[in-house]
């Protein structure tokens, strides 16, 4: 997992059109396991900054639409909803067009956007405040990162290799909160 971390990390710092053509699927699983593990825990090591943002009572997350879709919908709509309606629609908006930039310096550029835009898509999650609109980078920072985990694995595996992560990433948090329900 530390080798699939450097190289995520590398490959962050300077996004290249490079598909990886090592085809064995175990290798790719084993890939993809990886950076699984590592968004749940980036999303993890970020999740005590929103509850401080919400302890401190600049952003109240009991109006996130989330919070709202599992209050009005049941629970089969809110996971095929979340776990493969967004993924799916996100990912042929956000990482297909990836792809289609050969240029080097261009193609660096449009990654950074498409992760970025991305995670500021994200900020409609929020009723809009002015809280919200100043802590924007801070409340969408989950979905930058996750974007350009996507990104990366997209450009190295393919589409459905990032179509996969988004929609593992957003199941286990999904089933995550179906169980705090339960308690």
């Amino acid at each position: 997992m530390k080798e699939t971390f450097s190289e995520l990390i590398k490959y962050l710092k300077a996004p290249v059109l490079e598909e990886d053509n090592n085809r064995d699927n175990f290798y790719r699983f084993k890939k993809f396991f990886h950076l699984l593990i590592i968004s749940i825990l980036t999303a993890a090591l970020l999740s005590p900054l929103f509850a401080l943002i919400e302890h401190l009572g600049w952003i109240d997350m009991n109006t996130h639409a989330m919070e709202e879709l599992m209050k009005n919908m049941s629970k089969t709509k809110v996971f095929l909803f979340a776990v493969l309606a967004a993924p799916l629609f996100e990912e042929l908006f956000f990482r297909a067009p990836v792809t289609l930039f050969h240029n080097k310096k261009y193609f660096k550029i449009v990654f950074y956007v498409f992760a970025i835009v991305f995670g500021f898509i994200h900020l409609s999650n929020f009723h809009i405040t002015t809280n919200v609109l100043i802590l924007a980078p801070i409340l969408v920072a989950p979905q930058i990162i996750l974007g350009g985990y996507l990104g990366f694995i997209r450009v190295r595996f393919g589409l459905i290799w990032s179509i996969l992560l988004h929609a593992s990433y957003n199941a286990f948090f999904v089933l995550i909160s179906f169980a705090v329900d339960l308690i």
